[in-house]
């Protein structure tokens, strides 16, 4: 394993994936029922913004900086970014960037569980460390794909997995992530499954995105933000996010942090997003885009409310 989450904590892509995140945990907590959170590629759990991996690239300025002193942002937002300055480490100012697992961990409820799998050994010791002596979490060392089998389904029988491996190579991966998700939801057919994916070509994403709409699950929706052009292998052009079994009107959860976003992270030129359905329970999937791959979509206004 090459890739480390140290250089890239804090990055564009992080605040997109920990906003959707953040919003599933809302969502869970609607119901006083107890939860499991599932993270088949925990990390280390939390990094250091000044330390010497997050310098080398300062990924993190084009990202959680940019949210750290913005102003009228949506109420989602405001509520995580609290989350995110209120860790600890951060009573000074912005230091420390938790990861995934950290974030869930300091919102669990009393009742709530959180199951950790990170294969590598250096990044689970530190998973260990960092949450020893917690009754709440646990983290296992071992492939978080196959881990699924013993964990699904939870004793909760309400969670969430959240599939957010390196990709260090694209196709494989995606066909790793197509299968368990496949035996997951025989397994577990009402946990909500959230899969975190990079866009460099988006030649190499849209198989994955049609193979979602034949899956079994009964709604899937993307979430995607773009800072670059969706046509160059050569760097993180943006990152997205599927949700199978979302919560319903998720997207009208999204919509608008959605937008903040696109706002605060643009770079060269204005970002650009996607909140879409892939698969609803009951209706036809979408036909086909008549749109080249490269064009981006931007959400549309908010459907009207009813009365």
């Amino acid at each position: 394993m090459n890739y480390r989450h140290a250089y890239h904590a804090g990055n564009f892509a992080d605040v997109l994936k920990h906003t959707v995140l953040f919003a599933l945990i809302e969502a869970m907590q609607a119901k006083p029922t107890p939860f499991c959170y599932i993270d088949t590629h925990a990390g280390s759990g939390n990094y250091l913004l000044d330390g010497f991996e997050a310098k080398k690239t300062s990924e993190y300025k084009d990202g959680i900086t940019r949210l750290h002193p913005a102003e009228k942002v949506p109420p989602l937002l405001q509520r995580w970014r609290a989350s995110i300055l209120g860790g600890e480490g951060n009573e000074q100012g912005l230091k420390h960037y938790p990861g995934s697992p950290l974030q869930v961990a300091r919102l669990l409820r009393p009742d709530d569980s959180a199951q950790l799998c990170e294969l590598h050994t250096e990044e689970a010791s530190k998973l260990r460390d960092l949450f020893r002596g917690n009754p709440q979490v646990h983290v296992h060392q071992r492939d978080g794909y196959e881990a699924l089998k013993a964990l699904l389904p939870p004793k909760e029988k309400r969670g969430l997995v959240l599939i957010d491996p390196p990709y260090e190579a694209q196709e494989a991966e995606y066909k790793l992530i197509e299968k368990a998700l496949k035996e997951a939801l025989q397994r577990w057919p009402t946990g909500v499954y959230a899969v975190w994916y990079p866009i460099k070509l988006r030649s190499q994403v849209q198989p994955f995105l049609r193979g979602l709409q034949r899956s079994d699950a009964k709604r899937v929706l993307r979430v995607e933000l773009l800072v670059h052009p969706d046509d160059s292998p050569l760097r993180l052009n943006g990152s997205g996010m599927v949700i199978l079994n979302a919560p319903w009107n998720f997207d009208d959860v999204l919509r608008e942090p959605l937008r903040a976003l696109a706002s605060l992270l643009s770079q060269e030129r204005p970002a650009e997003v996607r909140l879409d359905w892939l698969l609803q329970e009951g209706a036809e999937p979408p036909a086909p885009s008549p749109l080249p791959p490269s064009r981006l979509l931007r959400p549309g206004p908010p459907p009207p409310r009813r009365r």
